[in-house]
C-alpha cells in the first residue's frame, strides 16, 4: 500500500510545474558562500594591527548574503506562483470543457493557442462578463446515478395513481369511463390568436431593434456632425419602442380579447424575453461601436450580422454574444424525449388542480372567511403548491430550455445548479434561474454599482429584488384578471428579509432544512390566496367597478356577500 500510494503521489506532484532556477545568482551565492568559508578558515589574516577580528567587514558580507536571498526567495516565488495560475487556468478550462462529454472525463491535452482564442470569443468584447462553456444540465448528470432516477420513477408513479384515481371516480360519479380535459381546453382557448399575436412580436423585435442599431452605428463614423443627439434620438426611439411595440401593444391585445390563463401566460412571458433580449443585444453591443468611434481601428464597426441577432432571438439565454459553443450535432431523439417530459408535466399539473386545488378551493369560496379557514387553506394547499414548483422547474427550466439548446447545438447547459442544496435564500436566488439571474445581475445590478462607482450597493440590491417583484406580479396580475399583491409581498418583505437573515455564510443541514421550510409555506400561501381570488372574482363579479374597487381584493368580502344573501332567502 506504501509503495502505491507513494508512486501516485509522484505522478501527481510530476503534473506541477517545476521550480524555476535563477544560474547567475546561485553562482554568485556560492562564490560569496566559498569565500565566507575561506576567510573564517584563515581567521588569522583579517587580524588587524590592534589583533581585532574586522568585524565590520563580517557583517557587510552577512547583510549582502541576505539580502541576495530575500531576492531569490520573492523572484523564486513569484515566478512559481505565475506558472502554478498558469497551470491552473489551462486546468480549469480543459476540466470544463470536459462536462459536455458523453463518457467519462479523462484528462487530454492542454488547452492549444488556437483553443484559447476560440474560447475566448465567447467572452464579452469588453469589460468582464458571462463565459460561455460547454457543459451539461445538472440533471442529465444526475439521472445516470441510479439513485437519483429512481426518485424520477417516483414521480411517474404519482402521476400514473393520480390517473387512475381521477379514472375510478369518474367511473364512480358518472357510471361511465369520461376522458375529458376541459380545464387544458379552457386554459389554452383562443390558441390562433395567440400564435398571431407572438410572430407579430417576434418579427418586430426582429426588425425593429436591429435596424435602430444599424443606423445609429453609421452615425458614429465621423461623417455626422452631431453624433452625441443622434444617439440621444435613436435611444430614445429604442426605449419607447420597447415601452410601446413590446410592452403595451400585446398586453393590450391579452386584456381586450380576455385570454384564458395558459395562453396569457405564452404571451406575456414571451413579452418579458424579448424585452430583456433586445435589451441586452443593444447592452452589449454599443459599448463596442463607441470603442470603434474613438480608436477607428477598422474601417467600419462590428456590426453583428443578422444571422446572429436571430440565433440569439431563440438561443436559452438572456446574454448576447456573436458567437457561443457550439455542438457538432443535434441529438433529436434527445429532442423528443423533452419534449415529451414537457407534455407529461402538463397532464401533471393537469391532475394536480384537478384533484387536489378545484374540489378544495370550490368549498372553500362558498364558506365565511376567517382566521381558522385561512391556516387550514394554507397548509392543505402545501402539497400542491410543492408539485407545481417541481414540476415548473423541471418542465421549463430542465426540459423546454434543454429541448432547444439542442435544436440549436447551445452547448452551455447551466440553466440552473443546485439550488435544492441551499443553506441561503441568497444562494437560492442565484441558482434557481440562472438564465434570469445573469440578466439581472450583470444588466441591473453591476450596471447600477459601474454609475455609483460602488458606492451603493445594499441599493443596487435593493433594486434588483424591486424589479424582480414587480415583474412577477406584472404578470400573475395580467394572466389572473386580477391585482392582488401577494408575490410582491412575499419578494419585498420575506424575500428581502429571509436574503440577509439567511445568507451565506449559514452553513450545515439545520439551515437547508429551514429553507425547504419556508420555500414550503410560501408555495402554499401563493396557491392559496391566489386560488381564493380566482374563485372570489367568478362567484361576485361586479357590475361597474371602481378603480378602488379594483384593486381591493374580492376574497375579502365576497363570501360575508353570500352569506349575508343567504340570510336575507
Amino acid at each position: 500500500m506504501e509503495s502505491g500510494d507513494d508512486s501516485g503521489l509522484r505522478s501527481r506532484c510530476q503534473a506541477i510545474p517545476k521550480m524555476p532556477t535563477f544560474p547567475d545568482l546561485d553562482n554568485s551565492l556560492d562564490e560569496e558562500c566559498n569565500q565566507q568559508q575561506h576567510q573564517q578558515g584563515n581567521g588569522g589574516n583579517h587580524v588587524s594591527s590592534n589583533g581585532k577580528i574586522e568585524v565590520e567587514h563580517v557583517i557587510s558580507k552577512k547583510l549582502q548574503l541576505k539580502r541576495k536571498a530575500e531576492y531569490l526567495k520573492s523572484d523564486l516565488m513569484h515566478q512559481f506562483d505565475s506558472q502554478v495560475n498558469d497551470f491552473m487556468d489551462s486546468l480549469i478550462e480543459e476540466s470544463a470543457s470536459l462536462e459536455s462529454a458523453p463518457v467519462p472525463a479523462v484528462f487530454s491535452p492542454l488547452l492549444s493557442d488556437k483553443e484559447r482564442s476560440k474560447l475566448g470569443s465567447f467572452r464579452p468584447p469588453h469589460s468582464q462578463g458571462k463565459l460561455f462553456v460547454s457543459r451539461r444540465s445538472l440533471l442529465d448528470e444526475l439521472f445516470e446515478v441510479n439513485h437519483i432516477r429512481t426518485i424520477y420513477h417516483m414521480f411517474i408513479a404519482l402521476l400514473i395513481l393520480f390517473i387512475l384515481s381521477t379514472l375510478v371516480v369518474d367511473v364512480i360519479d358518472e357510471g361511465r369511463l369520461v376522458l375529458h380535459f376541459d380545464l387544458l381546453v379552457y386554459a389554452f382557448g383562443q390558441f390562433p390568436l395567440v400564435v398571431c399575436t407572438w410572430i407579430c412580436m417576434f418579427l418586430s423585435v426582429l426588425l425593429v431593434p436591429y435596424t435602430l442599431f444599424h443606423l445609429w452605428s453609421q452615425t458614429q463614423s465621423g461623417s455626422w456632425s452631431h453624433p452625441r443627439l443622434c444617439s440621444l434620438l435613436f435611444g430614445s426611439a429604442f426605449l419607447l419602442y420597447q415601452a410601446l411595440g413590446v410592452g403595451f401593444l400585446p398586453t393590450y391585445v391579452v386584456v381586450t380579447n380576455s385570454f384564458p390563463p395558459a395562453s396569457c401566460f405564452i404571451i406575456i412571458l414571451e413579452q418579458v424575453r424579448l424585452i430583456m433580449k433586445a435589451h441586452s443585444f443593444v447592452r452589449e453591443n454599443v459599448p463596442r461601436v463607441l470603442t470603434w468611434a474613438k480608436e477607428k481601428t477598422s474601417p467600419r464597426p462590428l456590426v453583428p450580422q443578422v444571422s446572429q441577432y436571430i440565433y440569439f432571438l431563440f438561443a436559452p439565454t438572456l446574454i448576447y454574444r456573436d458567437k457561443y459553443p457550439r455542438n457538432p450535432v443535434i441529438r433529436w431523439g434527445y429532442v423528443a424525449t423533452k419534449l415529451l417530459q414537457v407534455l407529461g408535466c402538463l397532464f401533471y399539473a393537469y391532475y394536480v388542480f384537478v384533484r387536489l386545488c378545484i374540489p378544495q378551493f370550490r368549498s372553500i369560496s362558498l364558506q365565511l372567511f376567517d382566521l381558522r379557514a385561512m391556516v387550514l387553506c394554507i397548509f392543505n394547499s402545501i402539497l400542491p403548491g410543492v408539485l407545481i414548483l417541481f414540476l415548473g422547474f423541471f418542465a421549463f427550466l430542465h426540459c423546454w430550455l434543454n429541448a432547444f439548446a439542442e435544436m440549436l447545438r447551445f452547448a452551455d447547459r447551466m440553466f440552473y445548479k443546485d439550488w435544492w442544496n441551499s443553506t441561503s435564500f441568497a444562494n437560492y436566488y442565484r441558482t434557481w434561474n440562472v438564465v434570469v439571474h445573469d440578466w439581472l445581475y450583470y444588466y441591473v445590478y453591476r450596471d447600477l454599482l459601474l454609475m455609483s462607482q460602488r458606492r451603493f450597493r445594499p441599493v443596487a440590491m435593493l433594486f434588483v429584488f424591486t424589479v424582480s417583484a414587480v415583474v412577477h406580479e406584472y404578470i400573475l396580475a395580467i394572466c389572473f384578471g386580477f391585482f392582488y399583491p401577494v408575490l410582491f409581498c412575499l419578494f419585498m418583505c420575506f424575500g428581502m428579509m429571509f436574503n440577509f437573515i439567511l445568507h451565506d455564510q449559514r452553513k450545515g443541514p439545520i439551515w437547508n432544512i429551514i429553507m425547504w421550510t419556508s420555500l414550503f409555506l410560501g408555495q402554499g400561501v401563493i396557491i392559496c390566496l391566489y386560488s381564493q381570488e380566482w374563485y372570489a372574482q367568478c362567484y361576485c363579479p361586479l357590475k361597474e367597478p371602481s378603480f378602488l374597487e379594483l384593486l381591493k381584493p374580492r376574497s375579502w368580502s365576497c363570501q360575508r356577500g353570500l352569506m349575508a344573501d343567504s340570510d336575507r332567502l
